[in-house]
């Protein structure tokens, strides 16, 4: 009997996308259903030599089309198009939804990320005509008014992903307003970038000389692996159709907690090392009960923004609002690097 590895354990349990847009990876590791990506990912496929005729063939496509989207700039139009085409490359190689994150900068306008997600969608089909816009996903990070802005985009056909979420009463609300897809952070943004520094003393009066500076990565304390299970058994009680896909992803072990969770993301080296046999040395938070509360089925944000505000402000302490805050933040900057790509090679 062949040994199980533990990407064949958690598709045995879960639906696996993967967290990429680098089509080698679907092609040796998949099969997938769907791929996910946002501006940092799409980063760090363009700063990669073979994307060179990618990035010029997106700004000869934003330089033909900038008449039609005149409101937005030159660079951030050719952003755009290179993501919509390196999602079309990894729809060649996955059996579903490609899902493409709209600019950051509008995430506290609904209007804005509304024409973003329209914009998107538009592209597809001018790079690909005939494109299956049923494949397309939207991912807009979970504000009020991203949450809103999916309402209005459910409503005209487009599927929606709502991204950095931090909380139940954000789970609520995209429920309420007929997301798709959640994405959970299992992990604030901030593990897989930042890196703080420490000062260590041998003695007081080594202060000066003697000082030692150790490099270390940012740990999140408070994983929301328990509050995955949660939300999905909360969509059951209310027969939500809404997908739980849980993204930022660490270690293995993570992983193997989430099986039985509907969809899950999983970068390339996590997926690299789960093609290792499963030792099943992990029981999963679905085998279990929600070790955290299930709102009652009454339980109603989408006609009352003050309400959701003010849940969502005290959650964990306000830790919730700051790791939504430092995310948007850190997709700005992400959007502010792929936009100085195309500004350089212009």
């Amino acid at each position: 009997m062949a040994v199980q590895s533990g990407l064949d354990y958690m598709r045995s349990r879960t639906v696996v996308d993967c967290d990429t847009m680098d089509e080698e990876v679907a092609k040796t590791l998949g099969p997938f259903q769907d791929s996910t990506s946002n501006q940092a990912i799409a980063f760090g496929e363009l700063s990669k030599p073979a994307r060179a005729e990618l990035i010029a063939v997106s700004l000869a496509d934003a330089k033909a089309l900038h008449s039609k989207y005149s409101s937005i700039g030159m660079e951030e139009l050719a952003v755009e198009v290179a993501m919509v085409r390196m999602a079309l490359g990894m729809a060649q190689h996955i059996r579903g939804r490609v899902h493409v994150q709209t600019n950051p900068y509008y995430s506290y306008s609904t209007e804005k990320t509304v024409l973003n997600a329209l914009r998107i969608v538009q592209l597809f089909q001018h790079v690909q005509p005939g494109f299956d816009v049923a494949r397309i996903s939207i991912k807009i990070p979970s504000t009020w008014e991203g949450m809103m802005a999916c309402r209005t985009l459910e409503l005209a056909g487009v599927r929606t992903l709502a991204t950095t979420l931090f909380t139940m009463a954000q789970a609520v609300l995209a429920a309420e307003v007929g997301c798709t897809y959640i994405a959970p952070y299992v992990n604030e943004l901030k593990v897989h970038f930042d890196a703080e520094y420490v000062s260590i003393t041998k003695t007081a009066r080594q202060l000066i000389s003697n000082m030692l500076i150790s490099k270390f990565r940012f740990e999140d304390k408070a994983k929301l692996l328990p509050l995955c299970a949660a939300i999905q058994k909360y969509y059951q009680s209310i027969q939500s159709p809404t997908k739980v896909l849980p993204a930022s992803l660490t270690s293995v072990e993570e992983i193997f907690f989430l099986a039985g969770v509907d969809h899950l993301t999983i970068a390339p080296a996590l997926l690299a090392q789960l093609t290792q046999p499963y030792a099943g040395n992990v029981q999963s938070l679905f085998d279990i009960a929600p070790t955290l509360p299930i709102p009652a089925k009454g339980v109603s944000f989408i006609n009352d923004y003050g309400s959701f505000q003010i849940t969502f402000a005290r959650d964990q302490g306000g830790a919730s609002q700051r790791k939504l805050t430092e995310a948007v933040n850190t997709f700005c900057d992400f959007q502010d690097k792929l936009e100085l790509i195309m500004k350089t090679a212009a």
